[in-house]
């Protein structure tokens, strides 16, 4: 059975006028070329739609059912167009943007509220992890994009700069050092050291920063949650060195945070893009929110700023 969505309009409209005349006028076709859409569709479904004499046009009962079917199939046709439309402008999807905890966290519930708000039939998946499973996200085609640090670029993306934020020195709040406006990375490595797990980017940067210091900081402890570490610090165990979008997890137990110099270490967070797929319509408007957003500097936590 070969029935077009041409003869199903053609006869919907017939049915509903009662007329090929007003039908035709109403379709901007000629009466012959109607005719002979409905006439296929009778032969196509192999049963009289509609009885004809010189004047008048009336349904079949078969006419009247088919008017039913038809008016449905139509309906669903329009409908699945305009979703497709809403797709193609963004409107309509999901979102997946694999990133750190940190940022998933801090960073980007704004954006997301801000993108929820103009685009209500959008979802944003946060696929949130360590800064290798994020990437491998992206190249994978897991996720549409990310939000990480990046040790070394790897094949299969390109990278846009976003935030940076500073490592401050994390102490309970009656260390020795807490009254200090700064502290030193040797001076911190002399303290009972807490870090934050080997698989995270925070130790390869608090690792390389020591090392910068001239020292080897064997951590007294580690913990892979930031939150722990914080409340390690808090108790009073130790001390620890966290970039300052990290801050809000670390929870709100009395700690004091001073900024690390010698050396002064940034950590740069990007947008990465695959270089070999074409982004969905969806994840094109969320970064433009997200670019709103840096464009406006809407403000960010101490010690966070947008990368021009």
């Amino acid at each position: 059975m070969d029935v077009t969505l041409r003869q199903l309009t053609a006869y919907a409209a017939v049915a509903r006028a009662v007329s090929f005349t007003a039908a035709a006028a109403e379709l901007h076709v000629s009466q012959s070329s109607l005719s002979r859409a409905v006439a296929d569709l009778e032969r196509a479904l192999g049963m009289r739609l509609l009885e004809r004499d010189t004047r008048n046009v009336r349904l079949t009962p078969a006419g009247a059912e088919a008017l039913r079917i038809a008016d449905q199939i139509l309906s669903a046709h329009r409908a699945g167009l305009a979703q497709l439309g809403r797709y193609g402008a963004g409107e309509r999807g999901a979102v997946a943007l694999a990133t750190l905890p940190s940022v998933a966290a801090v960073l980007l519930p704004p954006v997301i509220s801000a993108f929820r708000a103009r685009r209500p039939e959008m979802t944003v998946r946060l696929l949130d992890g360590l800064e290798r499973s994020v990437l491998d996200r992206v190249v994978d085609g897991d996720a549409d994009f990310a939000v990480s640090t990046v040790a070394r670029r790897a094949r299969g993306i390109t990278l846009r700069p976003l935030v940076r934020d500073r490592f401050d020195a994390v102490l309970p709040e009656h260390h020795p050092l807490a009254g200090r406006t700064e502290v030193t990375w040797e001076e911190l490595g002399r303290e009972p050291f807490l870090a934050v797990g080997t698989d995270s980017s925070v130790r390869r940067m608090t690792d390389a920063a020591f090392a910068q210091a001239g020292m080897e900081a064997t951590p007294a402890a580690e913990a892979s949650n930031v939150a722990t570490v914080g409340g390690l610090v808090a108790a009073g165990l130790g001390v620890s060195a966290l970039p300052a979008l990290v801050h809000p997890l670390v929870g709100p137990g009395r700690l004091v945070r001073r900024p690390l110099v010698e050396p002064v270490v940034e950590r740069r967070l990007y947008v990465v893009l695959p270089t070999r797929r074409t982004l969905p319509p969806g994840a094109r408007r969320f970064l433009e929110q997200l670019e709103e957003f840096r464009s406006a500097a809407d403000a960010l936590p101490a010690g966070v700023v947008w990368e021009e």
